[in-house]
């Protein structure tokens, strides 16, 4: 159950936090002492990660009930999320669910506004592999709250041809030539550096073709020069490499099908969302 699994790594997380229990809470509350707190939003965004959290906290012991789901618009003063319990494991637990409700919902937030702009001319947001060890998994979840495209989640996914690979393999027509006789139930895309192995690639048949920090004018050639060669229909093109907030407009209307940002995964601003105790 993948719930379950991220439960296991969210332990993890909090071991980090509690090596040797929480000697605030346990000198100055009670052993049995109750509480009542509410996750409330100080911030305005998309929310990412509350169902999750709350099966954590009922896991652990608390009662715990989100008011708002996953991917819905939040703004300062929202109650998010109602926990109730033990006020020693409540706050025990209160800056690692924090910072992971944060963390989630400021991608969220940065992949809606991208997707907002993107929709409008047909062209999908996807991550990439720029993800924090052990949050992978929570963090892709968090594009798709977004509306975004999560993308290959780990290397065994599927066959994506980079540089590298080209090098070692001994050219793009190579590396291309060995995925396909390994295996033919895979998707196979090729990471391409110029128009002319954008074509080398189109021809090979692979699936799809990732324009690794192109401009957007030479995108736009590069889409002709594939419709002239009869071959734009057959594969799906992704732009990546680059592109931001500031300048993605200008590669909207280039003619690509997808962009992948690794930004939103690794450098979007956490919401603030504080715990506070009502009773």
């Amino acid at each position: 159950m993948r719930e379950e699994l991220l439960f296991q790594r969210f332990l993890e997380f909090l071991r980090e936090d509690l090596p040797n229990g929480d000697v605030t809470s346990e000198l100055v509350l009670n052993e049995n002492q109750r509480a009542e707190a509410l996750f409330i939003s100080k911030d305005h965004g998309i929310l990412s990660g509350i169902e999750l959290i709350c099966y954590f906290l009922e896991k652990l012991g608390l009662e715990a009930e989100n008011m708002k789901p996953s991917g819905a618009e939040i703004s300062e003063g929202d109650v998010l999320m109602r926990a109730a319990g033990n006020a020693r494991l409540i706050l025990s637990v209160e800056r690692t669910s924090l910072n992971l409700l944060s963390h989630l919902s400021g991608i969220a937030t940065e992949t809606r506004k991208l997707v907002d702009k993107a929709s409008r001319h047909g062209v999908r947001i996807a991550a990439t592999r720029k993800t924090l060890p052990g949050l992978r998994e929570f963090e892709k979840l968090a594009v798709v709250h977004g509306g975004g495209d999560p993308h290959r989640f780990s290397l065994s996914d599927m066959i994506l041809i980079k540089d590298n690979h080209k090098k070692l393999a001994g050219g793009i027509e190579r590396a291309i030539k060995n995925a396909r006789a390994a295996s033919f139930s895979v998707k196979i895309e090729v990471e391409v550096e110029n128009a002319e192995e954008v074509l080398i690639a189109a021809r090979e048949g692979v699936d799809i073709i990732m324009l690794d920090n192109f401009t957007p004018s030479v995108i736009k050639e590069t889409v002709q020069r594939l419709k002239e060669a009869g071959l734009r229909d057959r594969v799906t093109l992704e732009a990546s490499g680059g592109i931001t907030p500031d300048n993605i407009e200008d590669y909207l209307t280039t003619g690509i099908d997808v962009i992948s940002v690794g930004y939103i995964t690794k450098s979007a601003r956490s919401l603030d969302i504080s715990l506070e105790i009502v009773a």
